[in-house]
């Protein structure tokens, strides 16, 4: 499994989700789940972006379908981030 930094950015249509029915949040969640995605941390954030999300999922493209299919719905605007284990990226570049 690899790891990915999720930032995502809710539209208005979101944001008037999310004011209407919070829970909506953990839903979401579990439909990723059965894309193959599992969300370890997850994080509600002030600043350019509404979320932070530390996800895993077994390859690039099960976070692009994820992204594809969170993209259509019109509620949120994703840049999706590869993160690598800094012990990972020393053992590489030596």
């Amino acid at each position: 499994m690899a790891t990915y930094v999720v930032l995502s950015t809710l539209t208005d249509e979101g944001r008037k989700t999310i004011k209407q029915n919070p829970q909506r949040i953990l839903e979401v969640n579990k439909e990723l789940e059965k894309m193959g995605v599992k969300v370890r941390e997850q994080f509600a954030v002030l600043g350019p972006y509404d979320f932070v999300n530390i996800v895993d999922a077994p390859d690039n493209d099960t976070v692009m379908r994820m992204s594809v299919e969170l993209g259509s719905r019109g509620s949120v605007h994703l840049l999706t981030l590869v993160a690598l284990p800094v012990e990972e990226f020393i053992k590489m570049i030596k």
